[in-house]
């Protein structure tokens, strides 16, 4: 008896391990043929019976008209809420119901570039099958039922109302609008944007934005490379190829050299502690700098409680429990952005720590032991960064999305190794200045 339960307990052992190796394995990238327009690109692996599939469209809320902010948002959101397939009309109930019987996950996001349908479901031939029918259907014919939209209008509105209580989500509003000002990511919607949306705006706008020139599919999980191409044509069997032009985005702008009374922003806001974000436009993913950038910040407020960030305004001034920075590089836009929570009393001193730290860090860079430690920390961290399939998709997405080369997850340990300290201190000081950064206080007293 004891034997056998070894023998059960070193199966699973070795089970686990096997699992581990394979999701911490670099498996290669490869690009399918182009169907209806649409890039395709698929990661095979063979740790789960699962496929996760993930169809980017070029339809963000920075295409939203300024009077009606929440368009793309809600376009999306209506596509689980009834569809057109080749069996009829499905309904909101109907397709719930049919998520629920295949044990799949399907749903729909919109963020500031893309919108971004995802699909998770086994990878046994008849299950996978009926979820891409089910996702094709919602992809290529949603009907944007009207009571539908009255209805999601009235949630949206109370989820915007209930917002305005919440510090965060107001300093998130006034910080996009301070740093992107003129460019579509700074607008938020509200009551009345919302309100000014009709079934008509949404079928137009999926008509206009959802095609296939404009998607990317990526796939990671057991299908092979023709199963892959399968799942791609089903998908994408009922979207048209390509339609009339897409009014031109307006060029993304630097944040300008302003004094600080036309750069500070002070929102009063019951709240007994300040929230405080500074921050400015910043690179996009594809730029060469994006490496010593990634380094830099994980020393200046990335790294946590060994950050430089971290270290002053925490560890030596006890102002906050945390503070940090980042980068969000997407396709066509960036930010750099820091933040912290205070008292407010004690937000004029925390906003100087903070300033201080991030000038010095521009004009001097990191040492060699920082640098050092960061390299190792992001390269000994990298295998959690694609240890399951959903971690290998969000890679596979990011890398198509940015026109990234298909190798960029074999080498990227390589790249940060790479890094220096001139390289780091020459990109921040050529993309970062303090006299560029947007500064919002909420909540602290004057």
């Amino acid at each position: 008896m004891p034997n056998k339960f070894i023998l059960q307990i070193s199966f699973v052992i070795a089970l686990i391990v096997g699992v581990s190796t394979s999701a911490h394995a670099i498996l290669p990238i490869e690009k399918l043929d182009s169907f209806k327009g649409a890039q395709a690109y698929l990661v095979q692996t063979k740790a789960l019976p699962m496929v996760d599939i993930e169809i980017s469209i070029d339809a963000g809320d920075r295409y939203d008209p300024g009077v009606k902010s929440g368009l793309a948002t809600m376009a999306g959101r209506l596509m689980n809420y009834g569809a057109k397939s080749d069996k009829g009309l499905l309904n909101e109930a109907q397709i719930a119901d049919e998520i629920a019987d295949l044990g799949a996950n399907l749903g729909i996001s919109v963020g500031g570039e893309r919108a971004v349908m995802r699909i998770r479901t086994l990878s046994r031939k008849d299950l996978r099958d009926r979820a891409v029918q089910l996702a094709s259907a919602m992809l290529s014919a949603p009907t944007y039922d009207a009571k539908i939209l009255a209805r999601e209008k009235q949630r949206m509105a109370t989820a915007l109302l209930e917002s305005e209580t919440k510090p965060e989500s107001v300093l998130d509003r006034r910080f996009r609008k301070s740093v992107y000002g003129d460019y579509p990511l700074a607008n938020s919607p509200t009551v009345k944007s919302i309100t000014n949306i009709s079934a008509s705006d949404l079928q137009q706008f999926h008509k206009q934005l959802y095609r296939g020139d404009r998607m990317i599919v990526s796939i990671v999980g057991d299908v092979s490379k023709a199963e892959a191409a399968e799942i791609v044509q089903s998908l994408l069997q009922r979207v048209p190829q390509s339609g009339p032009p897409v009014a031109k985005l307006p060029e993304f702008e630097r944040s300008p050299v302003e004094p600080l009374s036309q750069r500070e922003v002070a929102i009063p806001f019951d709240s007994q502690q300040a929230h405080i974000a500074m921050g400015m436009t910043a690179v996009t993913r594809s730029n060469p700098d994006f490496f010593p950038l990634l380094v830099g910040n994980y020393i200046l407020g990335g790294g946590g409680f060994v950050s430089r960030l971290m270290s002053e305004v925490r560890e030596k001034r006890g102002l906050a429990y945390s503070v940090f920075s980042y980068f969000a590089p997407g396709k066509d836009a960036g930010t750099f952005q820091a933040g912290v929570q205070t008292k407010n009393d004690q937000a004029t001193l925390a906003l100087e720590v903070m300033s201080s730290t991030i000038a010095q860090f521009i004009a001097d860079g990191p040492t060699q032991a920082e640098l050092d430690a960061a390299k190792a920390n992001l390269i000994n961290g990298y295998p959690l960064r694609i240890d399951n399939n959903r971690k290998l998709l969000d890679n596979v997405s990011s890398i198509a999305w940015n026109n990234l080369p298909l190798d960029t997850m074999e080498i990227w340990t390589k790249q940060v190794e790479a890094v220096n300290l001139e390289q780091v201190k020459m990109a921040f000081q050529k993309h970062l200045a303090m006299d560029r950064m947007k500064i919002v206080v909420l909540g602290a007293k004057k």
